[in-house]
């Protein structure tokens, strides 16, 4: 399924993949732990108000991925953006993985009616 690609990813520079911890010896002397994410980074798209709808069809398609448990078989997806980065994500199911609100405002029934949308990933 091609997404819009006027999706923002809103996240892309909140992420650092150093991790530390700190702590003080008995000695008084402080110990910096430190090492790199091997994967986590969050990745959240979101349409601007006038841009990236997609269908209800569409929204329906993505939550029925988004109910697919992440497992070493399923779970997984390929997101590849229009610069060519790719990534191997999972939806985020421990935050909302999707968020949709019907563009017109008024309750939106039909599969071509359009939505504005929001998902969040997680790359692994």
């Amino acid at each position: 399924m091609l997404l819009p690609d006027d999706l923002l990813w809103t996240d892309e520079h909140a992420w650092s993949p150093a991790v530390a911890s700190t702590s003080y010896l008995i000695t008084g002397a402080l110990l910096i732990q430190s090492a790199l994410r091997q994967a986590g980074r969050p990745i959240t798209l979101m349409g601007a108000p006038d841009m990236a709808w997609v269908t209800r069809a569409t929204v329906e398609q993505l939550r029925a991925w988004a109910a697919i448990p992440v497992s070493a078989a399923s779970g997984r997806f390929a997101l590849t953006f229009a610069d060519g980065r790719a990534f191997t994500v999972a939806f985020r199911h421990g935050d909302t993985p999707i968020e949709s609100e019907p563009v017109l405002g008024i309750p939106a029934r039909s599969g071509g009616d359009f939505y504005r949308l929001t998902l969040r990933f997680l790359e692994i």
